[in-house]
């Protein structure tokens, strides 16, 4: 797990340690020391503690202008035991909604397991974005199935068009098009 980097060829638009609405402003980090890990084994220092044991993440990419942030997960999302979505939601995405970003993609493509509880932060979050949306993009299916038997997938679009292999060699302006032109195509077919 060691080996696994968030996406770091962002860092030239955008770095969340440098934006002073980020939760992660001011971070700063020691590429030389791995200390954090899931279940005893190291991640990468790129990774980002958002209150969960299990579960870490990278913000890549805001735009407060558009209201969208892209971001990266590695790890498992754990409701059950370690109440991810709502460490989630508390520590991180509550102050991005502050700042006005109502657009979320979420990369999980190293999301490797999900156990879920209710769906109650998954519902507050999914209210907070009224005029937005949430969207997981390149979930693996065995993930996108367990979130629809908690009621999740009422409330992040997932699966299908999302699985978008080549997002890293496009900017985060024309990623963030893409996945909004497809959410747009789902919310328009409703």
């Amino acid at each position: 797990m060691h080996e696994i980097q968030p996406y770091h060829r962002w860092l030239s638009f955008y770095d969340p340690a440098h934006d002073q609405l980020s939760p992660f402003y001011g971070k700063e980090y020691n590429y030389d020391l791995y200390t954090e890990n899931i279940y005893g084994y190291y991640i990468d220092p790129a990774w980002d503690f958002m209150g969960s044991e299990t579960l870490y993440i990278k913000l890549l990419f805001t735009d407060y202008l558009e209201g969208y942030s892209i971001i990266e997960f590695i790890g498992e999302w754990n409701d059950a035991i370690n109440n991810d979505i709502m460490n989630l939601k508390r520590n991180v995405i509550e102050s991005l909604i502050l700042n006005k970003v109502d657009k979320f993609i979420l990369i999980g493509e190293h999301v490797l397991n999900f156990h879920g509880s209710d769906d109650c932060y998954y519902e507050e979050w999914f209210d907070d974005v009224e005029e937005g949306w949430i969207a997981a993009v390149n979930f693996r299916d065995f993930v996108i199935e367990e979130w629809s038997n908690y009621n999740v997938d009422s409330y992040i679009n997932s699966g299908g068009s999302l699985n978008i292999d080549n997002w890293r060699t496009l900017k985060p302006p024309l990623f963030y098009e893409i996945v909004a032109s497809l959410i747009t195509k789902r919310i328009e077919l409703r």
